[in-house]
């Protein structure tokens, strides 16, 4: 545990896929943190920007993570400073060959599932727009990939770590846009399952799924199963 003087401050979002990343890490972490959740609207979405966000990230976006006298943004870089701060629970691998592969995934989920999904969002009214359908076909084969990790694990990367956080919450965007997972990829469903059980992420998701509701937004099936208890 940090001690109260030196508390994690947090900023993110509701709908935002890479602070809801961390804050699933700190929460696995058990660290003491504070929540900031920046302005947002689905019209406006971050506007105005936090004066915070403004002043540490030159992106200007969230998550941003304060502690003390550290500031740091970027999802990736956050979760290399929890590993630091906090070693147990680990949530990268033993071994340098080991880790760097769930790395790799952590990045790859980022950096290479992701940016179809975005392209996605914009097309929620183009279904048969040719951009709308590679994306859906490079989600299928990326979900084709994964389900052959699992072939002897339970988990992306051997044991639970920040390359399932990363993909979880990145798959859950691409359920949303419309890239779903399906019967030929039993194993991933199953994980995604299994990652939805663990506290720290049914927390997270829930809250991000009680938000979409309120805004009259659909839910995938799993995600609705997440929604806090009235």
């Amino acid at each position: 545990m940090t001690p109260p003087s030196e508390k994690i401050c947090l900023y993110s979002g509701p709908l935002s896929m890479f602070g809801a990343k961390v804050e699933i890490g700190v929460l696995e972490k058990g660290l003491d943190f504070e929540l900031v959740m920046v302005p947002f609207e689905m019209q406006r979405l971050y506007q105005p920007k936090h004066p915070e966000v403004l002043r540490i990230n030159p992106k200007q976006q969230v998550p941003v993570l304060v502690h003390g006298a550290l500031e740091l943004f970027d999802s990736t870089q956050i979760f290399e400073y929890l590993e630091e701060l906090q070693p147990e629970p680990a949530l990268w691998p033993a071994g340098a060959a080991a880790k760097a592969r769930a790395r790799l995934l952590e990045h790859q989920s980022d950096e290479v599932y992701f940016p179809p999904i975005v392209r996605l969002m914009s097309l929620q009214d183009q279904w048969q727009d040719p951009a709308a359908v590679a994306a859906r076909e490079a989600s299928a084969l990326y979900y084709l990939k994964m389900e052959g990790l699992l072939a002897d694990r339970d988990y992306l990367a051997g044991a639970y770590s920040y390359a399932d956080i990363a993909f979880y919450m990145a798959q859950l965007f691409g359920e949303r846009m419309g890239a779903a997972m399906d019967e030929h990829t039993p194993r991933l469903l199953a994980w995604r399952e299994r990652i939805s059980r663990r506290p720290a992420v049914r927390k997270v998701a829930g809250a991000m799924a009680a938000y979409l509701q309120s805004q009259g937004r659909p839910l995938p099936a799993f995600l609705a199963a997440l929604l806090p208890s009235p």
